[in-house]
């Protein structure tokens, strides 16, 4: 059977959708968008041949937006902040349809509501509509971080010895599905990801090492799934880096995301953060 040339977008925050979309349409797919709603950028819509603004909590509705289109197979891209969905009046909020009650209530039957476990049940029911989630980072492989210092600055002995002792901790972070990223200064643990997201912590790093000179270590899952949650940075990573005093960022190579990867690193550049892709 050939190829379906029409690619769905499931689109949250931030701009990775902006590269799917733009490597989709680069590679002669038409590109159906699904953007969610207090999520996705409304400029997606310049991007993709078609755009739909979609409710967070009703699934059902992007997979009636794509299936209209034709979509079979779909990308779903971008932040939505986890931390919403433990808000008060949650459900009046968001008004969750049968297929999110299905997810939340049945195929999440451990309780078990870790990142892994409820994107891959979100993946079982789109695939029960007919949606199949495709690798995330397929259209925009000019924007991952490949091995070794990325940047014209170098990391000096003491940011090698803390990536050294950081890393294998980011690893098993990881593993535990808990978050991606740790910070670390003279092998010390100064912060830890959870569900704030790299941004938030990266900040409270700041806060706890006002001398500065402490390195980010952000890695992929052992077992990391490509079709979602694909470590990221980009310019903004780099400014919060810097306003936190940080010396260095060590990222997975082949598979993290650098968005905007030559103003990445020239920024990086300018302000005097090292980047590693380990």
């Amino acid at each position: 059977m050939a190829e379906s040339k029409t690619l769905g977008l499931i689109a949250g925050q931030g701009k990775l959708p902006f590269l799917v979309a733009r490597g989709a349409r680069k590679a002669g797919l038409t590109v159906v968008c699904v953007g969610l709603s207090d999520s996705a950028s409304a400029r997606l819509a310049d991007e993709v041949d078609i755009f739909y603004e979609v409710p967070l909590a009703r699934p059902g509705a992007w997979i009636r937006k794509l299936r209209r289109h034709g979509v079979t197979r779909a990308i779903m891209v971008g932040r939505v902040r986890k931390s919403r969905i433990y808000t008060p009046f949650r459900i009046l909020r968001y008004l969750p349809d049968w297929r999110a009650l299905r997810i939340w209530y049945w195929r999440l039957r451990k309780n078990d509501k870790r990142n892994d476990t409820l994107l891959c049940a979100l993946a079982d029911e789109l695939a029960s509509g007919q949606i199949v989630l495709e690798n995330s980072i397929m259209y925009c492989s000019e924007h991952i971080a490949t091995s070794g210092v990325l940047t014209k600055h170098q990391p000096c002995a003491s940011v090698k010895n803390d990536i050294d002792f950081g890393w294998p901790i980011a690893k098993q972070l990881g593993q535990l599905d808990i978050g991606q990223a740790v910070a670390v200064k003279e092998r010390e643990i100064i912060a830890v990801e959870a569900i704030e997201g790299t941004a938030k912590m990266i900040e409270r790093a700041g806060e706890l090492c006002p001398s500065g000179g402490w390195t980010l270590v952000k890695a992929a899952k052992p077992n990391q799934d490509m079709r979602f949650d694909v470590p990221c940075i980009g310019p903004e990573t780099i400014e919060a880096l810097a306003a936190g005093k940080a010396k260095c960022v060590v990222v997975e190579a082949e598979r993290t995301v650098i968005i905007d990867k030559n103003q990445t690193i020239e920024l990086a550049d300018k302000l005097g953060i090292v980047i590693v892709g380990h």
